[in-house]
């Protein structure tokens, strides 16, 4: 048996944001095991979200990893969207991310390439290390913050509103774990943070705040137990 690849953790981690599949519950324990080993602080972040996944049933998963994601969304998944909505810069970086998955080898599937999966999966497979710590301090970890920031009760309202008034019939009661993949997201977030190196952009800091801040309160937040801001190290040691 080979040695493992370095930065291969963050292949495995990509397995928190895969549509759920008969042995999701396998996968997400195995990211829970190697954060467990590799990053503790990560790996609490993420034992409420372990805990719910592995006392669901698979139908409620699907149901929550689907209107978190597509149906209704509170985030996308597709990082340039994520970055850079409708304007033109999401063509090029789109065309740019086919490009290296292309070159790394990398079998996006039906994903687009620049899948939340897809670029974890991606950054293994990089030769070079100076751009992936770009893609990863400069690309990833700012996406991540304006995910979690989605979450908010502020914009989780504005959003229920939005889409009552579009499409009243479409809208689903709340259910007390539709938070739930914050705890996943953040936990990626802990783990690129020890890493990698961010490169905060003023774009990301409405009013000069930390994106974060936007994130729901503990109290706030359903399942989302985990304060934020202590967790977060965005300075290597």
């Amino acid at each position: 048996m080979g040695m493992p690849r370095p930065y291969g953790q963050y292949a495995l981690a990509a397995e928190l944001f895969r549509y759920p599949g008969a042995d999701h519950r396998h996968r997400v324990a195995a990211v829970q095991g190697m954060l467990i080993a590799q990053y503790p602080d990560a790996s609490e972040t993420l034992t409420p979200f372990t805990d719910w996944v592995t006392s669901t049933p698979a139908y409620q998963v699907e149901e929550v990893f689907s209107r978190t994601f597509h149906v209704q969304a509170i985030c996308y998944l597709d990082i340039g969207f994520v970055i850079f909505g409708e304007d033109y810069k999401r063509g090029e970086f789109l065309v740019n991310m086919k490009q290296e998955q292309s070159l790394a080898g990398n079998d996006c599937g039906e994903e687009l390439p620049d899948n939340l999966v897809n670029m974890l999966t991606l950054l293994p497979l990089l030769k070079d290390d100076a751009f992936r710590a770009e893609l990863a301090g400069r690309v990833l970890m700012p996406a991540l913050r304006k995910m979690m920031a989605e979450f908010g009760p502020e914009k989780s309202r504005l959003r229920t509103n939005m889409l009552r008034r579009k499409h009243k019939a479409l809208i689903m009661p709340e259910e007390t774990n539709i938070n739930v993949y914050h705890h996943a997201l953040l936990a990626v977030f802990q783990m690129l943070a020890k890493d990698f190196e961010e490169v905060a952009l003023m774009e990301y800091k409405p009013n000069g705040l930390d994106p974060l801040q936007a994130a729901a309160p503990a109290a706030d937040c359903g399942t989302c137990t985990i304060p934020h801001s202590p967790l977060i190290k965005t300075n290597k040691p």
